[in-house]
């Protein structure tokens, strides 16, 4: 299998992780156990751009191996410090995502961090950009909705 396809995978790995996240109220859940004040709307405009980046990660995969070792680092992130340590944290609690998390996150995500690692050697800073690259798309969205309410950043 080809990176560019597995980039594609973790794509519909992605767009089902959010399925299961809006069926199961991933908002209510957010709100009362990771304390961050997310409406809706925040949901859909997040994981509008992740669609959309995990689109443009899959396309640029044979010319920028990168993005999509970037994209798989999101993922991972996510699996990890938003679905399985707060479920482990609450003794059990469901998160929503955590099962599309566990099931295809880790699957999709070690698969494109093993093929890139396969086709060339990685390099660390490779390495570190992607990591560091996952976890800044990872904050991005929170710092965003922890600053709206700033004063400075209000328009009302």
């Amino acid at each position: 299998m080809t990176l560019q396809t597995l980039a594609w995978l973790s794509m519909v790995a992605y767009a089902l992780h959010i399925m299961e996240e809006y069926t199961f109220n991933w908002r209510d859940w957010a709100r009362a156990v990771i304390k961050l004040p997310v409406e809706w709307s925040d949901f859909y405009v997040t994981n509008a751009i992740v669609v959309a980046m995990g689109i443009a990660q899959a396309h640029l995969a044979p010319a920028l191996p990168l993005a999509p070792l970037i994209f798989a680092s999101l993922m991972l992130i996510n699996a990890v410090v938003f679905h399985i340590l707060p479920f482990v944290r609450e003794g059990g609690r469901f998160s929503p995502g955590l099962i599309t998390a566990v099931l295809l996150f880790f699957p999709a995500g070690i698969a494109v961090w093993w093929k890139a690692a396969h086709d060339a050697p990685l390099e660390w800073s490779t390495v570190g950009l992607a990591i560091a690259g996952g976890a800044a798309l990872m904050a991005y969205p929170i710092v965003m909705l922890k600053l709206k309410d700033r004063p400075y950043f209000r328009q009302s």
